[in-house]
C-alpha cells in the first residue's frame, strides 16, 4: 500500500454531546493571548511562547527548564548584601507561577505565595500539574558559601512534603498536613553516569557536636579560621589541610566541593573502614524442580545468567560468583579455576535438615579466573535437570546454605524459583483464599507472613552483609506475601512473573531484560543510611526496604540503585531560626574497592504562617509518604484501615485549608476550595484506593501482595505513574509525535486524562501504568487505521493479549507507534520492562460468540481499571468522590 500521502484518520469532535465532558484540543493553547494567573479555580493554559518553546524539548528537560527559570525568578526576587539586584526576568510558565512569589514590594524572606482554585470547576483536572517540579525552596542567595542552583539539594535526590518548615509542632499539627522526606540516593544503575562531585583528598570536615558534615549552607567567621555549624550553629576550627594548595596550585576554599555542592562524595578515609572492602559476590540459587523445567524459566535464567557475565559488576576485578540448584536437595559445584582444570563436579546434599557445605572453598570462584568454567557450567544445568520429575522446592535449607557460603564477605542470594517452597526449614502452604478475600481477615490471613523464618532469617543476613533478591515466575500460587520479607529487610527486591512460560517471546523478553539489568547494576555493599536534622527537627520513621538496626540508622547489606526511601520527621522544639536544615548522608563500600560518603543536604525556610504551609506543599510528596503509611496499615492491619487512612488524608487537607484558610462569605455557591499546588492531591488519593494494592473486590493475594511490594520502594515517578496512568491519544496525534527531534528524541504526545470519557470508539490509545502497556484499539476503528497500524483490513484478526506489535513494511504511522512505545519503554534508573497488552474495543457489530470474547472482556476489565477517574466497578467516579468531599466538610 502506498504512503505517499499521510492519512487522516477521524477526529474527535470537540463539542457538547450526550453529556461528555468538554475537553479542548492540544493546539488550541497556541490560540490563547498571553495568560495570567487566575483565582477562582479557572484553569491557566501555558502562554504561546512557552507551548512552542516546551515542544523541542523532552518532559525531563521541560522540568528542569521549569526549576532553572523558578530558581531565577525566586533570586531576582531577594536583597543581596542589601542591595536590591536587577535580574532580567524569564518569561515563566503560567502553570508554574502559583508556586512562584511574585510580590508588589519585595520582603525581606520571600516565600511561595498562595493560588486558591475550585476543585469542582476544574474537572477534569490538569493533569499537566504532575509534571511540575514542586514549589520551588526559597532560599536565600547570602545564605550559601557560593551562590548557585547545585547549592541546595535537587528533587532528583530528595523532597520535602512541605517546603516552608513550620516553626511550631503546633502548626504543623494544624495544619494536618504530613512531614517527611523522599529519598532517592543514586539516579541510574550505573554510577559512571554523571556521577556528583568527588573529594579525594581524604579531608571530612564534621561538626564536633552534631557531626553534620560541611556544606554549603555554613557560615565562616573570625576571619576564615572557624566555620559555624548550621544544623546546632557549634563554631568548629577549620582545619589547616582546608586550604593547603594541591600540586603547587594554590587552595580556594571557595572551590571546594563541600562548600558548593549540595550533593557531593567524599572518599572515606581509614576511620571509616572497619575491614577492607569485601568483593561483590553473587550467590544464584536456581529453582530445578519440575515446575521451573516445564514452564522453561531455568532454561531462561541459565541463558540469561551466561549472556550477561561480562555485565556483573566486576570493576576491580575480585567478583564472585556460586551456583547452587535446588529441588528437594541441594546441588552444590565444584568448579575449578579456567587454568587446572575443565572437571565440573556436581555434589548432591539430600539431608536438607543439616546441610553441610561439600567444599567451601571451590563453591564460590572468582570471575575473573573461573569464566570459562562458568560458562560451562551454565550450558550444563539445564541438561543435566530436562527430565527431573521432583516437585518439591528446599528454599529455607538452600538459603541457609548459601549464606554459609558467602557470610564471610556478604553479598546478593538471587533466587529464581517457579515453586512454592515446600520442604525443610520454611515450608509454606497454599492458602485458602476462597472465603476470605474481600473480607476484614483478608489481610491477616493472606497478606501475613506464613513463616517467622522469612523474617527472622533477615536479621543472620542484615549482620552478615547480605541481600536477598527473588525472582517468582510462575502460574500458580508462589505466597509471594511471605518471601517478600527476605527483600523487604534487606535490601533486596521480589519480582513477580504470573503465567510466566518460555513458549511465549513477550514473557521471555520481560524476564531476561530485567534479570539482566538487575544483575549488572552497580551496587554498594556495607551500606548505612542516616538523615539529620536542624535543631528541632528529628527524625521519626522510616519506610523502604532496608534493615532499621537504631532508631535513626539504616543498614542496606546491599545499597539498589532502583528504589527510593521515605523518612518520616517530628518537631520536637520550636524553630527560632528562618531556615532549617535537612542532611543525608549514605556510608558504602563501592565495587571499585573505594568506601564512599555521599552527602546529600538541603535548606528550607521556615514559617508560621498557615497558608505558607499550605503554599509551599508538594503533592507528590506527600502521596508518597500516604502511600507508604497506607501499604504498612494493609499489611500489618487490614486492608479497609488502608483505604480510611487514604480518604481520611484528603478529608483533613480538604476541611483544614477551608477553616483555616478559606474566607467564609464565598460566594455563589459553596465551592471546594484548594491550592493550586495541591490540586492533583485528592485526585491521587482517591486513584491510590483504586489501586490493586488497595481496591476493594476479589484479588489473588499474589498479585495484590506483589502491588503492595512494588507501591512500598518504586522511585518516585514511577509510583505516581503507577497510581495515575498517562494516556496518550495516537490516531489524532500531532505530526511531528513519534518522530525524533533535532536532538534525536522521539517526540511524544500530549497525554489526556485517565478517563474512558475521552475515547473515541473509533480511537487508538496507549495507556502506560509504570508496568504495563496497553494499545487500546476502538471497536469501531476505520479499515485504513487497522490496516497501517496491524497489517491487516480485519479488526477480529488483530492479534489480541501479551504480544507486540507488528513491523508493517512502508506503513509510517506504524513505525511512529513503535517509536512511541519504544520510548515510553526507556528507563535507564530502573529495570522495569513493560509488556504491552492489545486491546480491542467494544462494537456493536462484534460477534457474541467470538472465540476470544472472554479473553477480550478480562482484558478490557484490566485497562479500564487503569482510567481511575472513572466509576470502576463498585467504586465511585471522581466527580462523584469530590462532591461527597464537599459534603462531609460541609457539615
Amino acid at each position: 500500500m502506498s504512503h505517499n500521502k499521510r492519512r487522516v484518520y477521524p477526529q474527535a469532535q470537540f463539542q457538547y454531546a450526550q453529556g461528555a465532558v468538554p475537553t479542548q484540543q492540544p493546539n488550541a493553547m497556541l490560540n490563547q493571548g498571553p495568560m495570567t494567573p487566575i483565582m477562582g479555580g479557572q484553569q491557566n493554559f501555558m502562554s504561546p511562547q512557552i507551548d512552542a518553546g516546551n515542544a523541542m524539548f523532552t518532559p525531563a528537560q521541560q522540568q528542569l527548564n521549569q526549576q532553572v527559570d523558578q530558581a531565577a525568578s525566586a533570586m531576582g526576587n531577594l536583597q543581596l548584601n542589601n542591595q536590591a539586584q536587577q535580574m532580567q526576568q524569564p518569561i515563566m510558565d503560567p502553570n508554574a507561577m502559583y508556586q512562584q512569589n511574585i510580590p508588589m514590594q519585595q520582603p525581606s524572606k520571600p516565600m511561595n505565595q498562595l493560588y486558591p482554585v475550585d476543585l469542582l470547576t476544574e474537572l477534569p483536572p490538569p493533569i499537566h500539574d504532575l509534571s511540575l517540579p514542586p514549589p520551588p525552596l526559597m532560599v536565600a542567595p547570602e545564605k550559601m558559601v557560593v551562590p548557585s542552583e547545585l547549592a541546595n539539594a535537587s528533587p532528583a535526590y530528595v523532597r520535602s512534603t512541605l517546603n516552608a518548615m513550620p516553626k511550631t509542632n503546633t502548626l504543623l499539627k494544624k495544619s494536618k498536613l504530613p512531614l517527611a522526606l523522599v529519598i532517592r540516593p543514586y539516579q541510574h544503575l550505573q554510577d559512571n553516569i554523571n556521577p556528583p562531585p568527588l573529594n579525594e583528598d581524604g579531608l571530612v570536615v564534621r561538626c564536633r557536636r552534631c557531626r553534620s558534615y560541611m556544606n554549603p549552607f555554613v557560615t565562616f567567621i573570625e576571619q576564615g579560621r572557624r566555620w559555624r555549624c548550621n544544623f546546632c550553629r557549634l563554631a568548629n576550627d577549620v582545619p589547616m589541610q582546608f586550604d593547603q594548595s594541591i600540586e603547587g596550585v594554590p587552595a580556594n576554599r571557595y572551590e571546594r566541593n563541600e562548600v558548593k555542592y549540595s550533593v557531593m562524595e567524599y572518599l572515606a578515609p581509614k576511620e571509616y573502614t572497619i575491614r577492607q572492602p569485601p568483593p561483590s559476590t553473587y550467590c544464584f540459587i536456581l529453582d530445578v524442580s519440575q515446575n521451573a523445567i516445564k514452564n522453561g524459566l531455568l532454561a531462561t535464567t541459565t541463558r540469561t545468567v551466561l549472556e550477561s557475565l561480562e555485565f556483573l559488576p566486576n570493576h576491580d576485578g575480585r567478583t564472585r560468583v556460586s551456583i547452587l540448584c535446588v529441588d528437594n536437595a541441594i546441588h552444590y559445584f565444584n568448579i575449578p579455576l579456567d587454568e587446572d582444570s575443565d572437571n565440573i563436579q556436581m555434589m548432591d546434599v539430600c539431608d536438607i535438615d543439616e546441610p553441610f557445605l561439600p567444599r567451601p572453598n571451590s563453591m564460590v570462584v572468582p570471575l575473573n579466573s573461573c569464566r570459562k568454567n562458568l560458562e560451562k557450567l551454565l550450558m550444563q544445568i539445564p541438561e543435566i535437570f530436562q527430565f527431573n520429575v521432583i516437585t518439591k522446592f528446599a528454599l529455607g535449607p538452600s538459603l541457609k546454605s548459601a549464606y554459609n557460603l558467602i557470610s564471610g564477605t556478604g553479598g546478593k542470594i538471587i533466587v529464581v524459583s517457579s515453586t512454592l517452597p515446600s520442604v525443610g526449614l520454611g515450608k509454606l502452604q497454599k492458602r485458602n483464599e476462597a472465603g476470605v478475600v474481600n473480607t476484614p481477615k483478608e489481610s491477616a490471613q493472606l497478606l501475613s507472613c506464613q513463616d517467622g523464618f522469612y523474617k527472622n532469617f533477615t536479621i543472620d543476613c542484615s549482620k552478615a552483609q547480605i541481600t536477598v533478591d527473588m525472582f517468582l515466575a510462575s502460574d500458580d500460587y508462589v505466597d509471594v506475601a511471605s518471601l517478600s520479607n527476605l527483600g523487604r529487610y534487606t535490601g533486596g527486591q521480589t519480582h513477580f512473573y504470573p503465567g510466566f512460560s518460555a513458549t511465549k517471546f513477550s514473557d521471555v523478553t520481560k524476564f531476561t531484560k530485567e534479570f539482566s539489568k538487575h544483575i549488572s547494576m552497580d551496587l554498594s555493599t556495607e551500606t548505612v543510611m542516616r538523615a539529620r536534622g536542624s535543631t528541632g527537627i528529628r527524625m521519626n520513621a522510616f519506610y523502604g526496604h532496608f534493615f532499621n538496626r537504631s532508631s535513626d540508622l539504616c543498614a542496606f547489606s546491599t545499597m539498589p540503585r532502583d528504589q527510593s526511601y521515605v523518612f518520616e520527621m517530628t518537631l520536637d522544639d520550636n524553630i527560632m531560626t528562618d531556615y532549617c536544615y535537612v542532611q543525608i548522608a549514605v556510608l558504602l563500600s563501592l565495587n571499585t574497592s573505594q568506601r564512599r560518603i555521599r552527602v546529600i543536604t538541603l535548606a528550607m525556610p521556615t514559617t508560621d504562617s498557615i497558608s505558607e504551609v499550605y503554599a509551599s506543599a508538594d503533592q507528590l510528596a506527600m502521596t508518597a509518604y500516604y502511600t507508604q503509611k497506607a501499604v504498612n496499615k494493609a499489611m500489618n492491619s487490614s486492608l479497609e484501615e488502608a483505604r480510611e487512612l487514604i480518604n481520611r488524608s484528603i478529608l483533613d487537607t480538604l476541611a483544614t485549608y477551608k477553616k483555616e484558610i478559606v474566607v467564609s462569605n464565598v460566594a455563589g455557591g459553596v465551592p471546594l476550595r484548594l491550592c493550586a499546588n495541591l490540586r492533583m492531591f485528592p485526585l491521587l488519593m482517591h486513584s491510590l484506593s483504586k489501586h490493586m494494592a488497595f481496591r476493594a473486590g476479589v484479588v489473588p493475594s499474589d498479585h495484590r501482595a506483589s502491588a503492595l511490594n512494588f507501591l512500598e520502594s518504586a522511585p518516585m515517578d514511577y509510583l505516581i505513574k503507577n497510581i495515575y496512568s498517562k494516556v496518550y491519544s495516537l490516531h489524532d496525534m500531532a505530526d511531528e509525535a513519534g518522530l525524533p527531534d533535532e536532538n534525536g528524541n522521539i517526540v511524544l504526545p500530549e497525554p489526556l486524562n485517565a478517563s474512558s470519557s475521552l475515547f473515541e470508539r473509533y480511537g487508538l490509545y496507549l495507556v502506560d501504568n509504570g508496568t504495563e502497556l496497553f494499545l487500546w484499539l476502538g471497536g469501531d476503528a476505520v479499515q485504513e487505521l487497522v490496516t497501517d497500524v496491524f497489517g491487516t483490513s480485519d479488526i477480529f484478526q488483530v492479534p489480541i493479549g501479551k504480544t507486540e506489535l507488528p513491523v508493517i513494511e512502508n506503513s509510517e504511522f506504524n513505525e511512529r507507534i513503535r517509536n512511541i512505545i519504544s520510548k515510553v519503554r526507556e528507563h535507564a534508573d530502573v529495570i522495569t520492562y513493560q509488556s504491552l497488552y492489545i486491546v480491542r474495543g467494544a462494537s456493536l457489530s462484534e460477534p457474541v460468540n467470538h472465540a476470544s470474547a472472554r479473553e477480550v472482556a478480562t482484558l478490557r476489565l484490566w485497562a479500564t481499571s487503569s482510567l481511575v477517574e472513572d466509576k470502576i466497578l463498585t467504586s465511585e467516579s471522581y466527580r462523584e468522590f469530590l462532591q461527597n468531599m464537599k459534603l462531609k466538610i460541609s457539615k
